[in-house]
């Protein structure tokens, strides 16, 4: 039986005051549930979501089809985070595009949608909301908070954040902050999206128009970072469209055409894309990506600033991913370690890239799974 999704929304008053100095109020969340609280609220599981994923965690929405949620997989009744045994919630950041306060939506203080006036967001931003939300859940502790790439780095703040309030963290896929790499990467999204001509500063919505060009480019540009090489070789290799692979050659010899089928995936990722996510949402998420990074206090000492965690950790890297390669996933272990705290750790021999976290890998969702099971046994003395 699939589990059926319900979108829900909470509303908040009180300000909430973020780390750039400014304070957002009247803002509302969007959020899931899936599975049932206990009688003592010990079983509670927060996962945190990526870039350009959302509150829609797991199961299906009633009467869509191909509705699954992100992590559908990973989640759900049997799955190895069970909601049979968990209460699972699945909540939208702050800024983003799929129901929480963002962009899109009317700034109370001006009465005009926020657009470019949106405030800078940060993941240390994204855990209070998600704390206040939480309150109102009736959720004191959490059994575990979870997620993968930028959901990892949320997962690992609320430890350092709120670390009486978190039994276990599971940080998958993720870094201890972004390379000069990555923030390159991210800017070039970025700049790709600024210099649309459609793009009006970010009031394109008062002109009735998207800059889905530099959507397109950006996302073209991160797709290419979360496929490994084995991956896109295998995948698509240096093969041909088949309109184009009729002469001896195969090739057009044109500048402007679509002639590898890497190019046409390419291309449809960015349309697709384009179609649904909000520009001023991408600027704001890659930048609270940018600017994570809890050892910058401590004059760059990761055991320092790990020190504040109490939770039980498990840590997940993937072989072929360089976006968040293993050895970033080490020194947070390492810092764990030197903090003599409780880590397990899987670096999973996988093909697949920075997406191996998203995807079916039988190593991987076992360990997730002997993980929670040690977590619901605890929860169930």
């Amino acid at each position: 039986m699939r589990l059926i999704a319900t979108p829900q929304t909470m509303s908040f008053q009180a300000p909430l005051r973020l780390q750039s100095g400014a304070v957002l109020r009247d803002y509302q969340l969007a959020f899931e549930t899936y599975g049932t609280l206990n009688a003592d609220r010990s079983n509670a599981v927060l996962i945190c979501h990526a870039l350009n994923a959302s509150h829609h965690v797991a199961g299906v929405y009633e009467g869509q089809a191909r509705s699954e949620g992100w992590w559908d997989n990973m989640v759900g009744p049997g799955k190895p985070v069970d909601t049979d045994r968990f209460f699972v919630v699945g909540i939208n950041n702050l800024g983003s595009c799929f129901g929480s306060t963002g962009p899109m939506h009317v700034n109370p203080d001006t009465g005009r949608i926020y657009g470019a006036d949106f405030p800078v967001v940060t993941v240390e931003d994204w855990v209070n909301a998600q704390a206040r939300l939480l309150d109102a859940l009736g959720i004191e502790t959490l059994a575990a908070v979870m997620g993968g790439s930028l959901g990892g780095m949320q997962a690992l703040s609320w430890t350092l954040q709120y670390p009486e309030r978190v039994r276990h963290a599971a940080v998958i896929a993720s870094a201890p902050n972004l390379t000069a790499e990555n923030i390159a990467f991210n800017e070039v999204a970025r700049r790709a999206i600024v210099t649309d001509p459609d793009f009006h500063g970010g009031r394109f919505y008062e002109h009735g128009v998207v800059p889905k060009r530099g959507l397109r480019i950006a996302r073209m540009i991160g797709h290419i970072t979360y496929l490994s090489d084995d991956v896109m070789n295998e995948k698509f290799g240096r093969t041909l469209r088949e309109a184009v692979a009729g002469s001896a050659t195969g090739y057009k010899y044109s500048t402007q055409e679509v002639e590898f089928q890497i190019e046409s995936y390419l291309r449809y990722q960015g349309d697709k894309f384009s179609d649904y996510f909000d520009a001023n949402t991408y600027l704001l998420i890659t930048r609270a990506l940018d600017y994570f990074d809890p050892a910058a206090a401590f004059d760059g000492d990761l055991v320092r600033a790990l020190a504040p965690a109490r939770a039980r950790f498990l840590l997940v890297s993937f072989t072929t991913d360089w976006r968040f390669s293993p050895a970033r996933s080490r020194e947070i272990v390492r810092a764990l370690v030197a903090n003599q705290r409780d880590v397990s750790y899987a670096e999973i021999d996988a093909p697949h890239g920075h997406d191996a976290f998203l995807l079916d890998d039988a190593r991987y969702h076992a360990v997730v799974r002997a993980w929670f099971e040690r977590i619901a046994r605890g929860a169930q003395a």
